[in-house]
């Protein structure tokens, strides 16, 4: 138990279910917002308060927004046939970090789990099928992660898409700057197939 007051104990236990702040972190976390107060507790109260007024997830795509249609989707020069296709909204910001693809994105919002009772109608599959008629894609890139869920949920569009749009997914192997000895069993195995000419 704590001394500190409940109003701040209650703070605490919120910034705790963050994803990566444990008890600990929070209590710091939140400790240094107090007595940085005007500096950044008020700024980010402020900012929670209008993401939380205005951001929505892209009736498109799926990406979270402030508004309807994400700029990705809204901008013509993205409109290049190419649909890059991921798990979540994380896994586009991430490929938008990168800075390489031009294209535009499908967020599934999860991936197929029997275990879980996760299919198609639950993800934006359907959605996705829809996109690829009425848009004019001609390439759709399956980013998924390279787990037993991410790699069932691609053979399940790839099947349904098949004759339909050309299917590819990103390349699994060996990181830049990683170490073999360092790397899983899996991870040398799909670098291993997926080899190429030097």
């Amino acid at each position: 138990m704590s001394d500190a007051p409940r109003e701040i104990e209650a703070l605490i236990e919120m910034m705790a279910k963050l994803p990566g702040l444990g008890p600990r972190s929070a209590r710091r976390a939140v400790l240094h917002l107090i007595q940085k107060r005007g500096l950044l507790m008020t700024p980010l109260a402020q900012a929670m308060q209008a993401v939380a007024e205005t951001a929505r997830e892209c009736l498109n795509c799926g990406n979270i927004s402030t508004a309807d249609i994400c700029p990705i989707c809204d901008a013509e020069k993205r409109a290049n046939g190419e649909l890059c296709v991921v798990e979540d909204v994380a896994d586009l910001w991430a490929m938008e970090r990168a800075g390489v693809f031009k294209g535009r994105y499908h967020v599934l919002g999860g991936t197929l789990s029997a275990l879980d009772a996760v299919g198609p109608d639950e993800l934006r599959i359907p959605k996705l099928l829809d996109r690829v008629a009425a848009e004019g894609v001609s390439e759709v890139i399956l980013a998924l992660n390279a787990t037993v869920d991410g790699q069932t949920t691609a053979h399940y569009i790839a099947d349904q898409l098949d004759g339909r749009v050309n299917v590819t997914s990103l390349a699994q192997g060996v990181p830049i700057g990683g170490e073999l000895d360092y790397l899983d069993d899996g991870t040398i195995t799909a670098a291993l197939k997926a080899r190429k000419a030097f």
